[in-house]
């Protein structure tokens, strides 16, 4: 349990001026980790005051009205945050097509509060080619906001022989700022991104019988994950399968009633004769 444990939670090794330093034993319980983090699942967020990379502040809560995904990272890290950006780059855009390229938002938030200042986070935005995307903010803020933030997030690290040691957690947010699910690792398949994120772009339930929300369940339940091209797609095949099938099954019933019918015609006719 506990080697699964490690594996889901991905904990960073030990960093020295961007090489791995020699093993030594974790600082950070990988099976209390996991706990905090899962516990998170429901908690609401602040609306914390950031900092975007270009030295702009804003506020958390400025994103709010759409799912948004937040990924930790610390700037010197030359490993595991480097390699989780570029996995989450690219299940971002699977997401965007089968989601809409506005049906959600992204954070990459640095943690390291004593060197992931703005130019250092701009740096990173460039490096990783999101700088330029609207939807996908990058920011950093005040250590006291920091460890109030990454609380309500379940996150876990620990200072480290020139680095961090620490989860490997995306967690993804409701529309209203609540931690909805957490994703773990630096490189997942794309499922487990993009499905929390389907169920709340296109809701589980429909909560309105308009044609906007009937369109959306019927999105929901049609978007689906091809495992041999590694893509998603919009299948509505089962809507086809289920038309056939209900038509064979009012065909059969139209085909039983009218067997039935004229298997009583003569009986009742023969009842008929027999009255007179």
């Amino acid at each position: 349990m506990t080697a699964m444990r490690l594996a889901m939670l991905g904990l960073a090794g030990f960093l020295l001026a961007g090489a791995a330093a020699p093993a030594e034993a974790a600082r950070l319980d990988a099976g209390a980790a996991l706990e905090r983090s899962e516990a998170a699942v429901g908690t609401a967020t602040g609306a914390h005051r950031l900092l975007r990379a270009d030295g702009k502040p804003f506020s958390l809560a400025a994103l709010r009205g759409r799912p948004l995904v937040v990924s930790l990272v610390y700037t010197s890290c030359s490993t595991v945050c480097p390699a989780g950006t570029e996995t989450l780059k690219g299940a971002v855009a699977q997401a965007r097509r089968v989601l809409g390229e506005d049906a959600f938002a992204v954070l990459t938030l640095g943690f390291d509060t004593r060197n992931d200042t703005p130019d250092r986070m701009a740096a990173f935005a460039i490096d990783h080619a999101i700088a330029n995307d609207p939807l996908w903010h990058v920011a950093t803020a005040s250590p006291s906001v920091l460890q109030a933030l990454l609380a309500e997030l379940g996150f876990s690290y620990d200072g480290a022989a020139g680095g961090f040691e620490h989860v490997v957690q995306t967690t993804i947010l409701d529309a209203e700022g609540r931690v909805y699910r957490q994703v773990y690792g630096d490189d997942y398949p794309v499922q487990v991104l993009i499905e929390p994120l389907k169920e709340l772009v296109f809701g589980l339930t429909t909560r309105a019988f308009t044609p906007a929300a009937l369109a959306d369940r019927l999105r929901f339940l049609c978007t689906v994950y091809d495992p041999k091209t590694g893509r998603y797609k919009t299948d509505y095949t089962i809507f086809f399968e289920i038309g056939v099938g209900g038509l064979s099954l009012a065909v059969m019933g139209w085909l039983i009633v009218r067997l039935w019918r004229g298997s009583r015609r003569p009986a009742l006719a023969e009842s008929a004769r027999g009255r007179r």
